[in-house]
């Protein structure tokens, strides 16, 4: 829903310490603009159109003891854009992600 997205924005500035706004399913909409009716009530939030991309530079920049959120797919495991769905799992890719940004120290094998 269109008019939704500056609510979306506001309400996850005021929530959370940062903010990251990519792209979910654009479908046929320019993604760009998709991101910015939600950046126009989330001043500070950081664009990062490419979702892969955004994941991964939020797992980078999360403080110890910090928690992530990564909203917006949910149990969906793939990406729309135009009218192709491409293949895309928040869940496995955060945990791949999440597992390639530990020290091999930290790691446990399994």
């Amino acid at each position: 829903d269109a008019g939704k997205r500056p609510l979306m924005g506001e309400v996850a500035t005021r929530l959370a310490d940062r903010v990251y706004v990519t792209d979910d399913n654009p479908r046929t909409e320019p993604p760009a603009e998709i991101r910015r009716a939600i950046l126009e009530a989330a001043p500070n939030a950081i664009e990062i159109g490419d979702r892969r991309e955004a994941i991964a530079t939020a797992i980078a920049e999360l403080e110890p003891g910090g928690l992530l959120v990564i909203a917006g797919k949910g149990h969906e495991t793939g990406q729309i854009i135009g009218t192709e769905t491409y293949p895309f799992n928040d869940a496995a890719i955060a945990r791949e992600l999440a597992a390639e940004s530990r020290p091999s120290s930290d790691r446990r094998a399994g």
